[in-house]
């Protein structure tokens, strides 16, 4: 027999809902082991491993989900979401995260690849490509090929009219991280933003 069958005194929807009760709940339940289900009334070897496995597939689910779609809280979370793809490369690459209202990142989209020293990069692309989304707010990031994140007077005039360009618009550039080698340059903390 199978969990979706429940037992002959029992359907499965009962069976699932004093599982649910006993364990005080999903939570509970997820923390039992094959051995521990199968001392329940109703749940032999077979529905044990299958609702172990459904088990570990929902937590397994939830943990890409979360991981697909990180938080930023800091400037550190947008260096250490970005740096490994970006350290290397020998141009530069304009990076945009689009942010929910909960700050989960819920798009990401290379707006410009530049040159050895430059992205060149037009709010219009930035921000279209936001709105496209349903972006809250966004965080911008470039990398700096020589491996110096400091920024250059472009750099710092840009993040200028990206911010007076969201302000408009109703969408916040929350920050406009530069990568360097192994160390990043955060706008926001600078207080260009």
């Amino acid at each position: 027999s199978d969990l979706r069958t429940g037992t002959r005194s029992e359907s499965a929807l009962a069976l699932a809902q004093r599982l649910l009760a006993e364990a005080g709940g999903l939570r509970g339940l997820a923390d039992r082991s094959v051995e521990q289900l199968c001392e329940r009334r109703g749940i032999g070897p077979a529905k044990a491993l299958q609702l172990h496995a459904a088990l570990e597939l929902g937590r397994r689910m939830a943990r890409a989900e979360r991981d697909a779609q990180p938080i930023i809280r800091s400037p550190k979370d947008v260096a250490s979401l970005l740096m490994e793809d970006l350290r290397y490369f020998r141009q530069e690459h304009f990076v945009v995260l689009f942010l929910n209202t909960k700050n989960k990142v819920v798009g990401r989209e290379t707006i410009s690849v530049g040159t050895l020293n430059s992205a060149v990069v037009h709010p219009r692309e930035v921000f279209r490509a936001a709105v496209s989304r349903s972006a809250a707010s966004i965080v911008c990031a470039h990398n700096h090929p020589s491996g110096d994140p400091t920024p250059s007077p472009e750099d710092i005039a840009l993040t200028h009219r990206l911010a007076e360009c969201g302000r408009l618009i109703g969408i916040d550039v929350l920050d406009h991280v530069i990568i360097g080698e192994r160390s990043f340059v955060s706008m926001k903390e600078r207080g260009e933003l």
